[in-house]
């Protein structure tokens, strides 16, 4: 198949690890021009090395913060003027704090609110303009597995995270005459950095060590095992593509089919 991405101009956000950096490598191998955003230059550095190692491709980087309206407007004004337009979104971001409804003040929902939701929202209005005059593109939003099913501890997430499949669904409806496809995609236990700190939660709740707490989760996984970043990755790259004509206003979950819920 002929995902039709070389010399695509793409932006991933939170990309110098984990899920982000993991499609943004995918996205290098096929050919992207690919911009990384994160907090952190000497990481988002370190990354756009190692995937220029990994592939032959190296990508472009900005430093910034998703919860900071100017940052977000840069990055998209910095990934135009380098690259000469803008193809693809791929909206992503670290998860709020874990806890219990009673732990949470006001300041820390809206916090989460500002991460989780708003940051997508500042990305996208940015982005609209440079895909409508390129013509149509694409938009993918990462959120969680919680949206079909909640996981215990992780209100804050599960809240944000819902409110984003509506919002996709919204605007795959609204922006499907401009030829801009729409999706969201929820991650189930895919291995990385965030994945291994809730495990470690977890166990310590539990009053078991971190290796029984991840035999318990790979236990839950009808594939017997956790995702890997690049099982995700391909994926959202295949959603971004030009292989991708025609499905938008999904919400797919790569589990591994570890959610029962349709």
């Amino acid at each position: 198949m002929h995902l039709g991405l070389t010399g695509k101009p793409v932006l991933v956000l939170a990309s110098s690890g984990g899920l982000g950096r993991g499609v943004a490598t995918e996205f290098a191998r096929e050919g992207a021009r690919v911009m990384l955003f994160a907090r952190s230059e000497e990481r988002l550095a370190a990354t756009a090395d190692a995937i220029a190692s990994e592939t032959g491709n190296r990508p472009g980087f900005i430093a910034g913060d998703l919860t900071s309206p100017g940052d977000v407007a840069r990055a998209v004004e910095h990934t135009v003027t380098e690259f000469g337009g803008l193809w693809a979104l791929f909206n992503n971001t670290g998860g709020p704090p874990a806890g219990p409804f009673d732990q949470f003040t006001d300041d820390d929902w809206q916090k989460a609110f500002e991460l989780t939701m708003l940051g997508y929202v500042r990305a996208i209005r940015a982005a609209l303009p440079h895909l409508r005059a390129g013509g149509g593109g694409r938009i993918v939003n990462n959120t969680s597995a919680s949206t079909k099913q909640a996981i215990d501890g992780l209100l804050l997430s599960n809240t944000f995270r819902a409110g984003l499949v509506g919002f996709g669904k919204t605007l795959a409806r609204e922006l499907g005459p401009d030829r801009i496809l729409v999706n969201t995609v929820g991650p189930g236990r895919i291995d990385t950095e965030r994945v291994a700190h809730l495990d470690r939660l977890w166990a310590g709740q539990k009053g078991i060590d971190y290796a029984e707490q991840r035999r318990q989760s790979e236990a839950a996984i009808p594939l017997g095992a956790y995702g890997l970043p690049a099982d995700f990755a391909r994926i959202v790259v295949f959603l971004c593509s030009e292989a991708n004509a025609y499905l938008t206003g999904q919400n797919l979950l790569i589990d591994g089919g570890m959610v029962g819920a349709y």
